[in-house]
């Protein structure tokens, strides 16, 4: 019992209602779907579907760009209409594109429903981060973001799991089934959130206030507090999980020249770690500066780097405890930004433009996956790629300097500095 009080204080426990309970449990269904299929794109279009590695790999980045250009329509949507109806309209339609997905087999369909994928899922994070500060206090917004990202994690390893036990090379029908059961998945989600949806309607002040109602992202792009945190956050973003996903496992087999199942036992120490220190971490963070704490989260994605840049010299026995080490401290500064940057934004933002501003932030999300794979391709293919993660971690440190500089536009309120419970 002590243990329970330690990691979930009592004030936080009495603000987990049925609505917040509702949400909780339809982010784990969601992502035990998007973990069954996470990383399988260029897997099921080449190996499954026969395209060229060419067209797989261009296809994956252009649906980047479309999901980046998408992310400001939804927020304005969510600001419009309310979450509720922007999810359940981008999950519905998300569950059909899966379908399409599924039984892609010439290049126009394959396009379409990649793009369809690519521009619905944008529909899904903003609205429900926006319905999510809705249904909890104020001040345990920061808490309740930190919950949710570990449980986006708990659900996409039992979904990973769930897709090991399922797929196979050699009989493409288990990937068609696999697409089919994650689209399933996203039905379900919907059934489970119908009962929110009085709290995540539009707000009838805001329509109804003609100021108000005029606003939109000129008043955005017009906060320097925003644009402060979206630049910082996209330095981070780079310097972290876009370069991770670009690059990572391509150092770790050609540069460091170990076998691709290990790829899979090194990133079980990322999920692990997340799920355990999620709460422990939310309890150390509580009532100290946000902004700080994200300026420490691009500290430890630099060490992270520095490890893995740092395993060429070491001997060959040495190199898998190196890279677990390093991605649990990588895992480490995910908790702590899941939680604070979420929270900031929620907290400068006006309520008749908070969708705006929880997709402003998304976009760091899609500038970094088309960045970060340019980048990577910079050193790989100019054949400097032992400099790559001393150069992606130059930009997370970087990144910790913006942090500290975002410091000086938030008030203490904003930045959460405020007696920890």
């Amino acid at each position: 019992m002590q243990l329970l009080e330690t990691l979930v204080p009592r004030d936080f426990r009495s603000s987990i209602t049925s609505p917040l309970r509702r949400f909780y449990v339809s982010t784990f269904v969601s992502c035990i779907g998007r973990g069954m299929t996470l990383s399988l794109y260029v897997v099921y279009l080449h190996n499954v579907r026969g395209f060229s590695t060419t067209f797989s790999t261009f296809l994956l980045a252009a649906s980047a760009v479309a999901g980046l250009a998408s992310s400001p329509v939804w927020g304005t949507m969510t600001d419009r209409f309310g979450p509720m109806p922007v999810m359940m309209l981008s999950l519905v339609a998300n569950g059909g594109a899966l379908v399409l997905w599924a039984f892609a087999r010439g290049h126009l369909s394959a396009i379409v429903a990649s793009m369809l994928l690519a521009i619905l899922g944008g529909g899904s994070w903003g609205p429900a981060t926006t319905l999510l500060s809705r249904i909890v206090p104020e001040e345990q917004r920061q808490r309740a973001f930190g919950v949710n990202f570990m449980l986006v994690n708990l659900g996409i390893g039992f979904g990973g799991l769930g897709s090991a036990a399922i797929v196979d090379l050699h009989h493409p029908a288990t990937f068609t089934i696999l697409y089919l059961i994650n689209a399933v998945v996203e039905i379900v989600t919907v059934v489970i959130l119908i009962p929110l949806r009085n709290q995540g309607g539009p707000n009838p002040e805001d329509h109804q206030d003609p100021e108000k109602a005029a606003e939109g992202w000129r008043e955005v792009i017009a906060d320097r507090r925003l644009v402060q945190l979206v630049l910082a956050s996209l330095v981070l973003m780079i310097g972290g999980y876009g370069s991770q996903e670009a690059g990572y496992s391509l150092f770790v087999v050609n540069n460091l020249k170990l076998s691709v199942h290990v790829i899979g036992f090194i990133f079980f120490f990322n999920t692990t770690t997340i799920v355990l220190a999620q709460l422990w971490v939310l309890n150390r963070i509580e009532g100290r500066s946000r902004s700080r704490v994200m300026a420490g989260v691009g500290v430890l994605w630099f060490v992270f780097w520095a490890m893995l840049g740092l395993s060429l010299a070491l001997p060959t026995y040495l190199v898998v405890g190196s890279l677990c080490v390093a991605m649990v401290i990588f895992a480490v500064g995910e908790t702590m930004l899941a939680p604070t940057g979420s929270a900031i934004v929620n907290e400068i933002a006006p309520e008749h433009l908070r969708g705006r501003y929880n997709a402003a932030l998304g976009l760091t999300w899609g500038v970094s996956a088309t960045a970060a794979p340019l980048l990577t391709a910079l050193f790989f293919d100019n054949h400097i790629g032992n400099w790559w993660p001393i150069a992606v971690g130059g930009l997370a440190l970087f990144s910790s300097v913006l942090m500290v500089n975002l410091r000086r536009h938030l008030s203490d309120h904003e930045d959460g500095l405020r007696e920890a419970s």
